[in-house]
C-alpha cells in the first residue's frame, strides 16, 4: 500500500476555484473510484478520478490549496484506485453534476457507450460550471446556476423539475451533500435507479480504520462506497451530518 510516485505533466485551471492535475501514471480504474493522494507534508485525502491519469481539485483545505498550487514537475503520491464505482446500465441516463461533484462523472460519461445521456451540471456561477464542453461530448447538457448567471436560474434539484424522471432508467449523481440529499428526496419512488457518490473522511482509504462509517447500516464509505444505490441511502446520515477527524458529528 505505498504511495506511487506520480509526476505532474499538466496543470488545467478548470474555473477560478478547481484545477484539474494530470501524471505520468495511468491507472486502470472505473468511473467513480478513487485514490488517496499523498499532499508530501500537508496531508492524504482522497481524490475521485477525473481521468485515468487525472483528479481534479477545488480549493477547500490545506491540502487541496497545497495541490491546486502546484506546477509541472512536482510530484504526489498516489495509492489506489479503491472503492466501489458507478455500475453503468440502462438506455437512457441522466447525470447530476453538482460543482466538482463533475469529476467523478466525466469518466462515466465517457464510457457511456451507445446510451442516451442527458447531463444537468450546476455551480454559484456560470464562472464556476466544471466540464460543460467535456460533458456535451457525450449527450444533451442542461446547466443551473444559483445567480442566473447562465441557464436555469437555481438549484439542479429545480432544473430536474423540468423532465419526466421516470423516462429515464438510471440516475448518477454527485456534489454537495445537501444538493445530493435533495436529488434523494426529489427521486422518490425511483431511488433504486439511482446510484450516488458520497465524500467522508478517510484516513486508511481501505475500510480498515471505520472514519468513514456512515450510520445507521455502519457502511465504510471507502470500501463499501463510495457509490451506493439510493434506495440504500434513504435512512442514512446524507444531507444531516457527517464527522470531523476526530469522529465527532457535525450538522450539515
Amino acid at each position: 500500500m505505498r504511495p506511487m510516485n506520480a509526476v505532474i505533466t499538466e496543470i488545467i485551471r478548470e474555473t477560478p476555484s478547481i484545477t484539474t492535475i494530470r501524471t505520468d501514471i495511468e491507472l486502470d480504474a472505473d468511473p467513480g473510484q478513487f485514490v488517496m493522494v499523498w499532499v508530501r507534508g500537508v496531508d492524504e485525502i482522497p481524490m475521485a478520478l477525473s481521468f485515468s491519469n487525472g483528479i481534479t481539485v477545488q480549493r477547500v483545505g490545506d491540502a487541496t490549496r497545497a495541490l491546486s498550487d502546484m506546477c509541472v514537475g512536482d510530484s504526489i503520491g498516489i495509492r489506489g484506485p479503491f472503492g466501489k464505482g458507478f455500475e453503468i446500465t440502462g438506455n437512457r441516463i441522466m447525470i447530476i453534476a453538482g460543482g466538482v461533484g463533475g469529476a467523478p462523472l466525466l469518466p462515466l460519461a465517457e464510457k457511456a457507450h451507445d446510451i442516451e445521456v442527458h447531463t444537468l451540471i450546476g455551480a454559484k456561477t456560470s464562472q464556476e460550471l466544471l466540464f460543460e464542453g467535456r460533458f456535451s461530448k457525450y449527450g444533451v447538457v442542461s446547466v443551473a446556476t444559483d445567480d442566473g448567471s447562465k441557464g436555469y436560474h437555481g438549484f439542479l434539484t429545480g432544473l430536474m423539475s423540468k423532465y419526466d424522471l421516470e423516462d429515464f432508467d438510471q440516475f448518477y449523481v454527485c456534489g454537495p451533500e445537501l444538493m445530493m440529499r435533495g436529488v434523494l428526496d426529489i427521486l422518490h419512488g425511483l431511488e433504486g435507479r439511482s446510484q450516488f457518490s458520497l465524500h467522508r473522511y478517510f484516513k486508511c482509504g481501505i475500510g480498515v480504520c471505520g472514519a468513514c462509517v456512515i450510520d445507521p447500516a455502519g457502511l465504510r464509505v471507502c470500501w463499501d462506497g463510495p457509490v451506493f444505490a439510493g434506495d440504500v441511502l434513504i435512512e442514512s446520515e446524507l444531507g444531516k451530518y457527517h464527522r470531523d477527524a476526530t469522529g465527532r458529528k457535525i450538522k450539515l
